[in-house]
């Protein structure tokens, strides 16, 4: 998201990506009840008794019989998760936690379930040992998928449970036989922003198009876990059919009258093809051309219908797309923390570190320095100081190697990419 809301075409570089904010200024929605920020520092014992005593506080009023009372307890749980990494304090009281978190999913309504479904991928970004995260999966994913199957809740409590269902698996769920079977359930929400039958935009309404762009983010997280050859099979053959969405549907979102649909369908097309391309330098090399001239549309967009922001946001975000597509080369960001620096040079690091930030609000920054999960996620190693943990590695260890390969294909591929790039103009 952009966050410079400025009007002007001077106030902001229309070149700049879109990507490459500091994640200390992202506003996700980790903010608490009133958009207030945690102030308290770890290292001060004030501070820490203070954070400590609201969420023991809120964890006891997470089970309340009067619903406000409960929301307000997920609002604090949020707010102190998002701010501070406290993987030893939650772990004596996870498991009321995911209690309340489970019976406000299934007894809940609206904003009760939004706010208990924030709290899961901050459990689980949180939450060290294996066996308990499967435990979590165990638990929690049955009510996540039946709450997204469930076209009487709200839209928000949907779109939250989705990007928590994804986030929720992508930790915990290494098996492809489990992994399939959910890209499919989210496959089947998003297709709600294909072109309808007569080839015209979706109508959805704002609200859906927000759930169809929550479910095609998570089933875009989903994917970074599956090895390029089984993604080209699956794109190729009918087992993929309700999976996998063809890259003529996902041109078809690019058509949304909604932004946050046109740019999600825009970057996944990009995962996708990266994906593809590891396993095939020639991947849908015939889908090519009108793809490219339908992303070139959007990054040239000048509509005056359009909100001035939005347009910038979208041609920027479509001019990285162009450029993958037409050269091989991915947006290099570098995000500054601390004295660390974070490089996202691939798409699929990208989307990782999206949902992460989308979870984690005005919190990232603690977490990109604290969390060991999330600091494995984005390669950036143990933390400073400690040695690395050994839980997760083998996922974390094949992260490295994909990402590895990636770079060393474009480097080596640089100048066959710079001739078709002619060839296609």
């Amino acid at each position: 998201e952009q966050i410079n809301d400025l009007s002007d075409d001077e106030t902001s570089n229309d070149n700049a990506s879109t990507y490459s904010c500091h994640s200390e200024t992202q506003l996700g929605d980790g903010g608490g009840p009133n958009g207030s920020v945690e102030s308290s520092e770890p290292g001060e014992s004030a501070g820490v008794e203070k954070y400590e005593e609201k969420l023991l506080q809120a964890i006891e009023n997470a089970s309340d019989k009067a619903q406000q009372t409960r929301i307000n307890a997920f609002q604090t749980i949020n707010e102190v998760l998002v701010h501070h990494y406290i993987p030893d304090f939650l772990e004596d009281r996870k498991v009321t936690v995911m209690d309340a978190v489970e019976k406000s999913l299934r007894r809940g309504k609206g904003v009760e379930q939004s706010w208990a479904a924030r709290i899961i991928p901050l459990l689980v970004i949180q939450i060290e040992a294996l066996e308990d995260i499967v435990e979590l999966v165990t638990v929690l994913k049955p009510v996540l998928l039946s709450t997204v199957q469930d076209g009487s809740a709200a839209y928000d409590a949907r779109a939250k449970c989705c990007a928590a269902l994804g986030l929720l698996c992508f930790v915990g769920v290494d098996d492809l036989g489990e992994i399939l079977p959910l890209m499919k359930v989210l496959h089947s929400i998003f297709a709600g922003s294909f072109l309808k039958g007569d080839n015209s935009p979706s109508g959805a309404s704002s609200e859906a198009g927000a759930l169809h762009s929550a479910a095609l983010s998570a089933w875009s997280l989903l994917l970074t876990l599956l090895p390029p050859g089984e993604f080209v099979v699956l794109l190729g053959g009918s087992a993929g059919a309700g999976v996998v969405p063809s890259v003529r549907q996902l041109v078809g979102m690019m058509q949304s009258p909604i932004l946050e649909v046109r740019m999600v369908a825009g970057e996944t097309l990009a995962l996708m093809f990266e994906l593809g391309r590891h396993h095939d330098d020639e991947f849908l090399e015939e889908e090519l051309p009108d793809l490219i001239e339908a992303t070139q549309k959007l990054a040239t967009d000048a509509h005056k219908y359009r909100a001035k922001r939005d347009r910038k946001v979208q041609r920027a975000t479509f001019r990285d797309v162009l450029r993958y597509l037409e050269e091989d080369i991915s947006p290099e960001i570098s995000i500054k923390f601390g004295r660390q620096l974070l490089v996202l040079d691939t798409w699929a690091i990208h989307h990782q570190y999206t949902c992460l930030r989308t979870a984690l609000g005005f919190g990232m920054n603690v977490h990109l320095a604290e969390n060991a999960f999330v600091r494995e996620v984005l390669q950036l190693g143990p933390k400073v100081d400690e040695p690395r943990r050994p839980y997760r590695s083998e996922k974390a260890e094949q992260r490295f190697i994909n990402a590895a390969a990636f770079k060393a294909r474009t480097i080596s591929r640089g100048k066959n990419r710079d001739k078709r790039s002619f060839a296609l103009n």
